[in-house]
């Protein structure tokens, strides 16, 4: 890994990279087991839970990353970047369920949950970090 990257951003990186390869592996794995030979009961929910394990694992890694960075900036442009996150998803989710509570759309959301919004919203709030930093150096 570059130099360029604090020692907080290393340890982000690492943790996301094995969290995401978890969740690849467990993605797979358990749509296998469902395909092939369904648990019923407890078990299956034990084993559906699974793969979003290391998303939660992504949501302590975040964490994680502000509470280790030391500079200030890069801090308030993660803070920056999850709070357009947040208001990204829960308006996503907010219209969903209003468009569901008077059967416009159908129940269910198609596969897409609120974390999957959540991490649209963090790459939308990583452009709008972007956007504004260019912005800011051409003043």
């Amino acid at each position: 890994m570059s130099r360029r990257y604090s020692p907080a951003m290393r340890n982000y990186l690492r943790r996301l990279a094995g969290f995401m390869v978890a969740y690849t592996v467990l993605i797979f794995a358990v749509g296998t087991v469902f395909r092939v030979s369904p648990p019923s009961g407890p078990l299956a929910w034990g084993v559906a839970v699974l793969p979003a394990l290391p998303i939660l694992g992504v949501f302590w890694t975040i964490g994680r990353l502000l509470a280790e960075e030391t500079d200030e900036y890069m801090r308030m442009m993660f803070v920056r970047q999850s709070l357009i996150a947040t208001a990204f998803c829960l308006s996503i989710m907010t219209v969903w369920e209003f468009l569901q509570n008077f059967e416009v759309v159908p129940p269910g959301n198609g596969g897409f949950g609120a974390a999957f919004f959540w991490f649209v919203g963090l790459g939308a709030g990583g452009v709008w970090n972007a956007l504004a930093n260019r912005a800011e150096a051409e003043e």
